[in-house]
């Protein structure tokens, strides 16, 4: 059975290949925000009515834990997990360019929250670009070395905002555009 409670009571949690980190590591706040990222996807998946939109956020969810395995992984352990690759970059370049084909992309700014599955999409490009950051920061400090993880990032990012026009799309919605109309006052 697996002893779940009392590991972390002082600080620390445990890495994959052995060793253990501050909570506050720059290395677990980098994965614990591409976890948070993976929650929200969820939470979108689980909102979508739409069958395309739950397989895509799927997969990116399994993206997403093998990144989160990388950057969970002791850097001075010789085992290896996961390794964000070119090739996994492409593959998210390649869903971005098929839905980019299938709806049209807004001009400008847009306030998330059209639909419940795009607020959610939306919620998670806003935790990826967060853990894009922290991603950044442990790499200048020596953390790790795969350009690839801050690449996937980014393009996933860009994915997500894409998706969720997406998911507007489908579901007959417009995104609202951020910039009030002029004489327009809120509520009014």
């Amino acid at each position: 059975m697996l002893d779940l409670a009392g590991g972390g009571d002082d600080g620390s949690t445990g890495l994959l290949g052995g060793g253990r980190a501050r909570k506050d590591d720059p290395r677990i706040e980098a994965y614990g925000s591409v976890d948070e990222a993976s929650s929200a996807i969820g939470l979108a998946k689980a909102l979508s009515d739409h069958a395309r939109v739950r397989a895509i956020c799927e997969e990116l969810q399994r993206g997403l834990y093998a990144l989160g395995a990388e950057l969970a992984t002791n850097p001075e352990s010789k085992a290896s997990f996961a390794t964000t690759t070119a090739a996994g970059v492409e593959r998210l370049e390649e869903f971005t360019a098929e839905l980019e084909r299938t709806v049209p992309m807004p001009d400008g700014f847009i306030l998330p929250g059209s639909t419940p599955a795009s607020g959610a999409l939306d919620l998670a490009r806003a935790i990826t670009r967060r853990a894009e950051r922290r991603c950044l920061t442990l790499e200048r400090a020596g953390g790790f070395d795969n350009p690839e993880v801050r690449r996937w990032l980014n393009r996933l990012s860009l994915l997500l905002f894409v998706l969720a026009r997406y998911e507007e799309g489908l579901s007959g919605r417009v995104s609202k555009a951020a910039k009030r109309v002029r004489g327009k006052l809120p509520g009014g």
